[in-house]
């Protein structure tokens, strides 16, 4: 039985892109290129307009200047700014041994469900390790449920979105309180990065078991 639930055999394999969540090493070999319809968002052009786009009391866990902080976040590619995001670090080790750095960056446009580091450290340990020892066929679709082709807005989260994997996720709540798949929580949403939309969540997605 497949750490995910699912036979390997099942998943995408060259599925477009992965998550993200996103890494420092620019010059980390990715796999497979993203296609999307979204043109890619207009980065904050100021630090006030940058931090009133954003929600959530995760956002406080951010630098309020210099690298990680949400406008320095914006002129950077997606996992180049999430390496210095110091909530994703897990995340970030996570996207270099699936080779997925230059996939994301590389994206024209992506929304990034990015789960935080403490949420890495609430999955089951044995089921993390198989996931990190077998990278293309674990590891990888499981970073790629967390990517979702297009930049949402706060006001288009709530609904189904197909992910990068394949399978979808679905976003509920308003008023800047949103859950992912009734788990995992939306704790600071709507960074901008220079090709991505990110929302750090408290949780890691999982992806459906398939028959």
């Amino acid at each position: 039985m497949s750490v995910l639930g699912v036979r390997s055999s099942l998943l995408p394999g060259a599925v477009l892109v992965s998550v993200a969540l996103l890494t420092a090493a620019c010059g980390s070999s990715g796999g497979g290129s993203v296609a999307s319809s979204a043109s890619p968002t207009t980065t904050a052009s100021s630090t006030t307009a940058a931090s009133a786009a954003t929600f959530g009391s995760g956002c406080a866990g951010l630098p309020t200047g210099g690298a990680g902080s949400i406008a320095a976040m914006a002129a950077d590619s997606v996992a180049m700014a999430a390496s210095h995001n110091p909530l994703l670090t897990q995340l970030v080790s996570a996207l270099k041994t699936a080779g997925l750095v230059d996939t994301l960056d590389s994206a024209p446009a992506i929304t990034v469900f990015a789960p935080t580091d403490t949420a890495f450290k609430n999955v089951d340990a044995q089921t993390l390790m198989m996931a990190k020892e077998h990278p293309q066929t674990e590891l990888k679709p499981l970073l790629e449920y967390h990517v979702v082709s297009g930049q949402l807005t706060p006001d288009q989260l709530v609904g189904s979105h197909q992910t990068l994997q394949g399978q979808s996720l679905t976003v509920a709540g308003s008023g800047g309180e949103y859950a992912v798949n009734g788990t995992a929580k939306i704790v600071c949403g709507n960074i901008k990065t220079a090709n991505a939309t990110v929302y750090v969540i408290d949780g890691v997605l999982m992806p459906p078991a398939t028959k």
